[in-house]
């Protein structure tokens, strides 16, 4: 079972990803290496967050702290993304086949964010699933038996967020619409900061308002893409 359990939670929280990836991004070297380059970015985020961490000592053990920086990093180099892409729109003008570059932006976006989703998602995961493998169970004595489905359900919910979020920001950034982007801080705040609930086994809280946030967020990002199904089609097939 513990096997069964593992693919299954895999599937569950990498499988869209997956099929995003391979429709989308697979097929046009540029949007890899512009994923893999947005990877890049979180993982040094990540790595200023730990610095930091590791630097305030009497604020070690206080989980909220390290969360809370860890969002605003995350979103300082989420900023500094759009950047580089904006200073190499002539580059990528070059090497790509795309007539205009600005009808390409918001599928550049869409790319740093499903980056930026695939590697949380992976890095908040993937020791549970190891964990999940056996020779125990999760459940046993102690915690919740649901506890690896909900933290899979929660990475899906966040790789997603994360896809969402860039469409937004970079959007907003290109606008000066500084409402959109308080939403992407603000929100991303409070995904994150619910998700302590969840050491009080209130899964249903959490995961609920995690996922009424996404819905907001994708109704946001389809505004911000066009409005309508012809300009979302457009996006979703990447062309």
């Amino acid at each position: 079972m513990t096997v069964v359990e593992f693919f299954g939670c895999s599937f569950l929280a990498f499988g869209p990803p997956l099929a995003m990836f391979s429709l989308t991004i697979a097929h046009d070297p540029i949007r890899i290496i512009i994923l893999i380059a947005a990877s890049f970015f979180w993982l040094v985020s990540l790595l200023f967050s730990s610095t930091i961490w590791f630097t305030v000592y009497p604020l070690r053990d206080k989980i909220a702290f390290g969360l809370v920086c860890s969002v605003f990093i995350q979103e300082a180099f989420r900023y500094l993304m759009y950047k580089l892409l904006r200073k190499t729109e002539r580059g990528l003008q070059e090497v790509t086949d795309i007539v205009h570059i600005s009808d390409y932006k918001h599928i550049l976006s869409y790319v740093c964010g499903l980056g930026f989703g695939i590697i949380s998602g992976a890095f908040s995961l993937v020791n549970i699933l190891a964990d999940s493998v056996g020779p125990a169970t999760v459940g046993l004595k102690a915690g919740s038996n649901i506890f690896i489905v909900i933290s899979a359900a929660q990475s899906l919910c966040m790789i997603l967020l994360h896809t969402f979020w860039s469409v937004i920001f970079f959007n907003a950034c290109d606008l000066k619409n500084y409402y959109h982007i308080g939403y992407v801080v603000l929100s991303h705040l409070f995904v994150s900061c619910i998700t302590l609930l969840n050491g009080q086994e209130l899964f249903a809280v959490s995961l609920t308002a995690s996922y009424i946030v996404m819905l907001a967020t994708c109704v946001i990002a389809f505004r911000v893409v066009g409005g309508n199904l012809a300009s979302f089609k457009k996006f979703v097939t990447c062309k």
